[in-house]
């Protein structure tokens, strides 16, 4: 089992090569079918949104097996133009594309850990985890 993927996004292709690669590292590590596919929708927002504002950046997914419970990190970085405002960004319905504005915040309920660094000019950075349940 992989224990690390990285994954250039620049094209439509690559969004979903990008959600097939972490679904498919979620059922390795024991996922079960919901979780795999909430994983595997943050990480296709995640790039979508690389394509559409920075047009390419990288995906980097990782297992965590050395804790309990255990889990994946997906990082995405660009160095696309930044976000302005990461608080306004966050907020449901909020878009600068004229799409749903659905992306960041869909990723953040999404995923149980949610972080985001961005500095204008410079590029932006999201860290996203995921836990596993342990059975009860």
């Amino acid at each position: 089992m992989p224990h690390e993927i990285r994954l250039q996004i620049d094209s439509d292709f690559d969004i979903i090569v990008a959600r097939q690669k972490g679904r498919q590292m979620a059922n390795e590590l024991g996922f079960g079918p919901t979780d795999s596919t909430l994983i595997a929708t943050a990480i296709s927002e995640l790039a979508r949104n690389m394509v559409a504002y920075a047009h390419r950046g990288e995906i980097v997914l990782q297992s965590i097996e050395h804790s309990d419970p255990s889990g994946i990190l997906v990082t995405a970085f660009d160095k696309g133009p930044g976000i302005p405002d990461v608080v306004q960004a966050l907020l449901d319905g909020y878009s600068t594309s004229g799409s749903l504005g659905l992306g960041l915040p869909g990723v953040k309920r999404l995923m149980d850990e949610f972080e985001i660094s961005s500095e204008m000019g410079e590029g932006t950075i999201v860290t996203a985890r995921k836990w596993k349940r342990r059975a009860a």
